[in-house]
């Protein structure tokens, strides 16, 4: 009867720490991008979302880079992780991310 408490006690902290982390997404740029006011240079960036701001961490850099988003709840989660983007005075630009496995899309501001 221990062992089995003590083995409930280790699985549910176990799964407690795994659901505390907070969910990242991958999202790779081919080319140098404006996302609001920041620079983005080309690389694969691991992106969290933290209340209204959108977190870019460098995938081999680690630095990271908080930019302001508007989150849209939709009805449908998102297949895949999809990004969209417009060419603005010659700049390319995030516009939006939707976010793979949840209802989640992110407007990014000028």
């Amino acid at each position: 009867m221990t062992n089995k408490l003590l083995l409930y006690i280790g699985t549910m902290a176990l799964s407690t720490l795994a659901m505390a982390g907070p969910k990242t997404y991958d999202v790779v740029l081919a080319s140098a991008m404006k996302a609001g006011s920041v620079e983005l240079a080309p690389g694969e960036y691991k992106l969290r979302v933290d209340g209204s701001n959108a977190i870019f961490t460098g995938a081999q850099s680690h630095e990271s880079v908080t930019v302001p988003v508007k989150i849209e709840n939709g009805n449908t989660k998102f297949n895949a992780t999809a990004l969209d983007s417009s060419n603005q005075g010659g700049k390319q630009r995030i516009t939006a991310i939707e976010l793979g496995g949840s209802t989640i899309k992110l407007e990014f501001g000028q």
